[in-house]
């Protein structure tokens, strides 16, 4: 008995040891998590109401470099000659996609704030200026205004584009149409064409991109209504490819030719009190206009080759269409008249031209739609000079047909004055 009362008495004691040395490590652990728990609060803490400065990410500039300390105090006129927008047009736009080109503040360094990131990006579409240079004039580094200037390219075409570019339809057609029949046009619902902008020669298949001229391109396809604005833009095919291959690829070819009709606008119109138009038992659908580059398509009509005969009906229905299609130059005269990036060849990746050529004609749009002036001085800047890049002149299409297009165009060119007092 005094033997197993031994063991017993030993059995307790090696029991309540063991607890001592388990209670202790809990507690040892305890104390370990709620000090990394107060050091991570107040290293938290210490995050938000301080900033730590590091010289060798940060660059401080002088104020001697930066432009932008000096261009907030502008006048209007100076502020539109240097950015190209009047000052209430560069604040709707930072109102529209400041959100998206934001950034967060972080312990390394304060963000470029938005109306910087602007104006950066408005000033090399407006100059299409070295990085260098630009850098130095907003006090931020070279690589930073390369990327600022994708980042807000990128944002003004994401939040923008389908609110500023799109065909007429409802009230709007029905005042473009009344608009291009003041220039003794009918049923015309826009005029479209093409532009060449020049780019750096690309890596991959360079020759593909070198035009008529010898020099290397993009081209820019483009539908413009009677305020010059562009309600259809198709961007990015080299500048060797013939427009009617351009347009056989564009959303816009295949939205008309997807149609049980053949039309590209609808034959019954909601809004319209001008329907298609009926004259000689033939039905003249609402269409666009265009140049002898261009196939001749119901929804497609293009004055009659200079190298036939033509009788004076068909000169002067080719005359008027002409005429009326003169807002496609006009347009194309302003857009790179203000954006001088399109006029010059640029550094940018020629993957992202299609984007850059994009938010160019959204900004043409805003600024239109707003009244922003162009300035003459902007086409002065642009004329053509003994070293200019000139437009590649256009090959006609060889490849119409007579078909149901003919038999429309034919209707309006001796029906023309009828036609346009229906």
């Amino acid at each position: 008995m005094l033997e197993l009362y031994r063991v017993q008495t030993a059995l307790l004691r090696r029991n309540r040891v063991r607890e001592m040395v388990d209670r202790d490590r809990r507690r040892r652990h305890y104390l370990r998590r709620r000090r990394a728990f107060l050091l991570s609060s107040i290293a938290a803490i210490l995050s938000l109401i301080t900033s730590t400065n590091r010289p060798i990410w940060v660059r401080n500039r002088s104020a001697g470099q930066n432009f932008w300390r000096s261009a907030e105090s502008f006048d209007d006129e100076e502020w539109k000659a240097q950015f190209r927008v009047s000052r209430a047009t560069f604040d709707y736009l930072v109102e529209q996609v400041g959100a998206a080109i934001k950034r967060r503040r972080t312990n390394y360094r304060r963000p470029i704030e938005p109306r910087r990131r602007l104006a950066i990006t408005l000033w090399w579409f407006a100059r299409s200026g070295e990085y260098r240079s630009i850098a130095s004039l907003f006090g931020v580094g070279i690589a930073t205004v390369c990327v600022i200037v994708r980042q807000v390219t990128s944002a003004i075409v994401d939040r923008l584009y389908e609110r500023f570019v799109s065909l007429p339809s409802g009230p709007r057609l029905d005042e473009t149409i009344k608009a291009f029949r003041d220039r003794c046009y009918p049923q015309c619902a826009g005029a479209i064409g093409g532009t060449h902008i020049p780019i750096a020669a690309p890596r991959n298949n360079p020759e593909h991109y070198i035009n008529k001229r010898g020099w290397h391109s993009v081209i820019l396809q483009a539908v413009v209504d009677h305020n010059m604005c562009f309600t259809d833009v198709y961007a990015g095919w080299p500048g060797s490819t013939s427009s009617a291959i351009v347009l056989a690829s564009s959303d816009l070819y295949l939205r008309a030719e997807d149609r049980p009709d053949g039309y590209l606008f609808p034959r019954e119109l909601k809004f319209l009190s001008q329907k298609s138009v009926m004259c000689d038992g033939v039905e003249i659908p609402v269409h666009l206009i265009g140049g002898a580059s261009f196939p001749l398509k119901p929804w497609l009509m293009k004055g009659y080759s200079l190298e036939h005969r033509l009788s004076p009906k068909q000169r002067r229905f080719t005359y008027t269409l002409s005429s009326a299609r003169s807002v496609v130059d006009s347009a194309f005269t302003r857009l790179k008249g203000r954006w001088r990036c399109l006029q010059k060849k640029s550094d940018i990746d020629v993957l992202m031209m299609p984007r850059v050529v994009a938010a160019c004609c959204v900004l043409h749009n805003i600024c239109e739609n707003r009244g922003d002036r162009f300035l003459p001085e902007w086409n002065a800047d642009s004329a053509p000079s003994a070293n200019a890049l000139r437009q590649p002149e256009t090959e006609p299409y060889d490849g119409d047909t007579y078909c149901t297009a003919e038999v429309i165009r034919d209707t309006i060119t001796y029906n023309l004055l009828t036609i346009l007092q229906h």
